[in-house]
């Protein structure tokens, strides 16, 4: 399909982009534009993966563009901070005031100058590109990006040796499929319409996950385990693979590393002990195992699609490691419907150096601060091991007051007068409230941007459909006029946008052949480890890691408990985990009236046996609380929640909740295991009627 294709009627025309959202679908747009106006974005039918359908979220994506409350001009802060109240300034004044400060700031340390940003586009040229070059310029701090996936990611790269897997669509010939820690329904729908196929073709289909889902619903069974118990889970599944040789020997002997430390661990997991660790029975685990097992007889493919749910707890690096070793006891990788995905971002040449120009250090090592702990990080006073406090942030692609932890921390870092704040946004978020300045950006409509994923295996290219609306800029057009407000006249900030998607995959994908189609399929092999081949040090799956061990960890992964177990408190007795909400993707879209029409209100799901201890009414108000902070919301009582867990649906927007804040106003900067990653499902609260 061209990337212009002209339609019945006056100046109409179809513009082929990409979905910029954190997602893993990644899915090819069509954007009618008709006389300069984009009317609809509908899912590309040429594009394999998206086959014509989008979320209802992004098909609505012409509500967030054409928004009557989006910012459209640069704004200064007039009021006390988080006031929210601004002035309309023009783009001159407003650069050659930020330019003045972050001079002024970085004269005395550089490193006081802090970015944040994270997801809110996926783009890689609106992402980190000229940006990185900025930052890298100026000596600014590091940000160490961890808010979503990097315990998870860890997992992988210590197990398969990159983010890596199965191909989304062999899922389709899969005879089993574990749906573990995800909500595909809702967060991953294309991957669903392939499991879909599966389930119509004879497979069976097993969701594991605290919450009863949509995607739980719909599958043939459910396994509500306790948060943060999967890997003593995955560790007792082994236990049953083992003691009824239900594994493949061959794959074991040639294609891993460490079998003997594994096989012993996994035997000290036999289902009733894991079973009590879960809060799930012994014969669910025993019939899991059976189902799993089976495979190594019939020979029929089974596959693992994990999410990120899962790792979101103390322990959550392990227990992705130990669910990536499960394919190699089998010897599922042997089938190309068979093995594990989590991510597939690993398969993506993407050329980072060439965009972000790490070579602008000169030499300097900046400090690294981890966005997961902003909260406390804002509040920091200079010190020898923390350097210089953070005078300056500038955000751009995050929301951090609304999605960072333990918020109160947040905001009250956020609320410092002396901490100067730029946010580049469409919308007055949470964060934009406590901005000295407001910088209006382009949606994903109106900008060049070249895109991987982290669902499937194809590159994708966005042209912008239409103009800027209003005086908007893309990030890249902000950070280049901010660069020369600051003199940086290095030749890489005069890089088009058009360049910088060149840059992004360089020679290892045809740029000719995405500007015609809007998409490249990258040559990845079908079975990527039927004979071995992992990208690890040793070559094998990796069982047992020396590079692990060689950090003065635990080489061998096991089950570590969360923080806040449960049943290990009296003040604080139910678990807490905070999914998203269908009709949002983390903070964003929370602002687009007929999706919050949709969603409703923010809610808590609980089981109703724990509310009648409570004396609680379905549709109450009620108070969730713990030792960080307090968040008041409507109850929702339903068999979505287990007994013992409640389910905090986020993330909306502070200001649109009834006490002015939302769950990560409860939830806790501890970091995981491996990866350096927020603990956002292990949270510990009670509840009580308000």
């Amino acid at each position: 399909m061209p990337h212009r294709t002209p339609l019945p009627g006056t100046n109409t025309i179809q513009i082929i982009g990409a979905c910029p959202h954190d997602c893993p679908d990644t899915c090819s747009l069509l954007t009618t534009v008709e006389n300069g106006v984009a009317i609809k974005v509908q899912g590309n039918p040429a594009h394999p993966h998206t086959a014509g359908s989008l979320c209802t979220k992004v098909s609505r994506y012409t509500e967030r563009t054409y928004h009557p409350d989006r910012i459209l001009q640069p704004m200064k802060r007039v009021g006390p901070k988080g006031s929210g109240q601004f002035a309309p300034v023009s783009w001159v004044e407003a650069l050659e005031d930020i330019a003045s400060r972050l001079t002024t700031i970085a004269a005395v340390d550089p490193q006081a100058v802090q970015p944040y940003s994270y997801a809110g586009t996926m783009g890689l040229v609106q992402g980190e590109s000229m940006a990185g070059r900025f930052f890298n310029k100026l000596g600014a701090s590091l940000l160490e990006r961890t808010i979503c996936a990097s315990a998870g990611g860890a997992g992988l790269v210590h197990t398969l040796g990159g983010k890596v897997g199965t191909r989304v669509e062999f899922f389709a010939e899969s005879k089993l499929i574990l749906i573990w820690g995800s909500n595909s329904i809702s967060s991953n729908l294309h991957f669903w319409r392939y499991a879909n196929q599966a389930k119509r073709d004879g497979a069976k289909l097993i969701c594991i996950d605290p919450r009863k889902s949509e995607t739980a619903e719909k599958c043939h069974e459910h396994i509500a385990l306790l948060p943060g118990t999967d890997g003593a889970l995955a560790l007792s599944i082994m236990q049953q693979l083992i003691i009824h040789d239900w594994l493949d020997h061959d794959y074991l002997t040639n294609y891993t590393l460490g079998w003997d430390q594994l096989r012993e661990r996994a035997l000290q997991w036999p289902p009733e002990r894991a079973a009590a660790v879960c809060g799930i029975t012994a014969a669910q685990i025993e019939s899991l195992a059976r189902d799993y097992g089976a495979s190594v007889q019939s020979g029929a493919p089974a596959a693992i699609r994990m999410n990120y749910g899962l790792q979101r707890v103390h322990g959550g690096g392990n227990a992705v490691r130990l669910i990536a070793m499960l394919p190699a006891l089998i010897g599922a990788w042997r089938h190309r419907a068979g093995g594990v995905l989590l991510s597939a971002s690993g398969a993506f040449p993407v050329q980072r150096a060439k965009l972000e120009r790490p070579d602008l250090l000169a030499g300097r090592t900046p400090r690294t601060v981890n966005m997961a702990t902003i909260g406390n990080d804002l509040l920091r006073p200079a010190s020898p091991d923390f350097g210089p406090a953070i005078a300056a942030l500038i955000v751009y692609n995050s929301n951090p007051v609304a999605i960072a932890p333990d918020s109160a921390k947040v905001v009250a870092g956020f609320a410092r007068e002396d901490l100067f704040t730029v946010v580049l946004e469409h919308f007055q978020t949470d964060t934009a409230d406590y901005a000295d300045y407001i910088l209006p950006a382009t949606t994903q409509l109106e900008h060049w941007d070249v895109h991987s994923s982290y669902g499937h295996t194809d590159a994708l290219l966005n042209r912008p459909a239409i103009a800027p609306v209003g005086q908007a800029k893309p990030n890249t057009q902000i950070f280049r006029e901010l660069a020369a407000h600051m003199g940086f006249t290095d030749a890489c900030f005069a890089d088009t946008d058009e360049v910088l998607c060149r840059q992004a995959y360089g020679d290892a994908v045809d740029f000719d052949e995405l500007l015609d189609k809007g998409f490249v399929t990258l040559p990845t092999p079908e079975a990527p480890f039927a004979e071995g081949g992992f990208p690890t040090p040793s070559g094998k799956c990796e069982f047992f890691s020396q590079r692990l061990a060689d950090r003065g960890l635990d080489g061998l992964p096991d089950h570590v408990p969360n923080y806040e177990a449960f049943n290990t408190s009296t003040d604080y007795p139910l678990a807490m985990i905070s999914p998203p909400a269908r009709n949002f993707l983390n903070s964003s879209f929370v602002n687009v009236q007929s999706l919050r029409d949709t969603e409703g209100e923010p809610l808590l799901e609980m089981h109703p046996a724990d509310a009648a201890t409570r004396h609680i009414q379905n549709g109450d108000t009620v108070r969730v609380f713990n030792k960080r902070g307090e968040h008041c919301c409507r109850v929702s009582l339903n068999d979505r929640a287990r007994p013992g867990v409640v389910h905090g649906l986020g993330v909306w927007w502070r200001k649109f909740g009834m006490d002015g804040t939302n769950v990560n106003q409860l939830t806790s900067q501890a970091l995981t295991d491996l990866g350096n990653a927020p603990t956002f499902y292990d949270c510990l609260v009670e509840v009580q009627a308000a």
